[in-house]
């Protein structure tokens, strides 16, 4: 990937004040590690323990996965920044920068639509559940989810490698992102600004309505159910997921809805900062902490950890 008008950016980051960059440095640091023993907890109990070997956490597994790549495509860069005061970034890692995080993202948010629909399999269809959502099936939707984020991402990443930028290289983000890269460009980005939307757009309402439909039908066979217990069940097996697509699609819209890029970007730093360092953090213990299954996993592991300390 070249550009004939600029060979590197400078990303001007979220502060340029000293004390607020430590305390920047430090937050994100421990979110980001925190980030990652988390969902690395949840990959290694699941791959290790046979009762979670279900459809449900084979899905969990690949999304703790897509957190883990998506907080590292742009967080440990800007603490290298921060660290050492380095904001020059070339056009090349900015662009992959820019591809990897959308890509991530994207998929995540589709894998979400296929957990939603796992969901109301458990829910609404029990006795079929295990035929239905076989290892098989479970591999295409996730390939499917890959498939469908690159066909969302590479339209807008295309028409972005041919923009010019001339001498501005100034980004007023801490990471390589479409709406700052506009803003700079000395190109006509309004057919590229509609391509993103019309992506943007697109993803958001087939995962939208595919999780609308699903939770639309857990609701009703929930309701249908004799006992308030059965109910408070059935309500707790979907809880962890509703929750994290609530966070999801809230932080979707804040982003999208909103002025062209060329008249605003700093509402973007914010939120994309907590996205990318809060939301994967916060995922792992969504998921844990109202799982029994999960939290007997980890407990056992721990045994097992302690009584192999004891052997050695």
């Amino acid at each position: 990937m070249r550009n004939s008008t600029v060979t590197t950016f400078i990303l001007l980051g979220l502060t340029d004040d000293l004390q607020l960059q430590v305390l920047l440095l430090i937050f994100l640091f421990l979110t980001y590690m925190l980030s990652i023993t988390g969902n690395l907890t949840i990959i290694f109990l699941i791959f290790l323990d046979f009762h979670l070997k279900t459809a449900m956490y084979y899905f969990l597994q690949n999304f703790s996965f897509l957190e883990i790549s998506f907080t590292s495509s742009c967080i440990p860069r800007y603490l290298y920044n921060i660290a050492t005061g380095d904001k020059v970034i070339t056009y090349n890692a900015c662009a992959s920068q820019v591809f990897f995080t959308n890509l991530f993202g994207v998929t995540d948010v589709f894998l979400l639509a296929a957990m939603s629909y796992d969901r109301y399999v458990a829910i609404c269809k029990p006795l079929h559940y295990v035929t239905i959502m076989s290892c098989t099936v479970c591999r295409r939707l996730v390939f499917c989810c890959w498939v469908a984020s690159l066909f969302i991402v590479i339209p807008p990443l295309s028409l972005g490698l041919e923009l010019e930028f001339c001498d501005s290289n100034t980004i007023d983000h801490f990471v390589c992102d479409a709406s700052p890269l506009l803003k700079i460009s000395r190109s006509n980005t309004w057919y590229m600004e509609q391509t993103v939307i019309i992506c943007a757009v697109l993803t958001f309402l087939m995962t939208l309505m595919c999780v609308a439909l699903s939770y639309t039908c857990i609701i009703k066979t929930i309701l249908g159910f004799p006992s308030a217990q059965q109910k408070k069940k059935a309500f707790s097996t979907c809880s962890s997921h509703m929750i994290v697509v609530s966070i999801t699609y809230g932080n979707c819209i804040f982003i999208y809805i909103k002025p062209s890029a060329k008249d605003s970007v700093a509402i973007n730093n914010g939120v994309i900062m907590l996205t990318t360092s809060i939301s994967p953090v916060l995922n792992p213990f969504i998921y844990t902490l109202r799982n029994k299954q999960v939290k007997q996993a980890f407990n056992n592991s721990i045994k097992r950890i302690a009584i192999f300390s004891k052997n050695i």
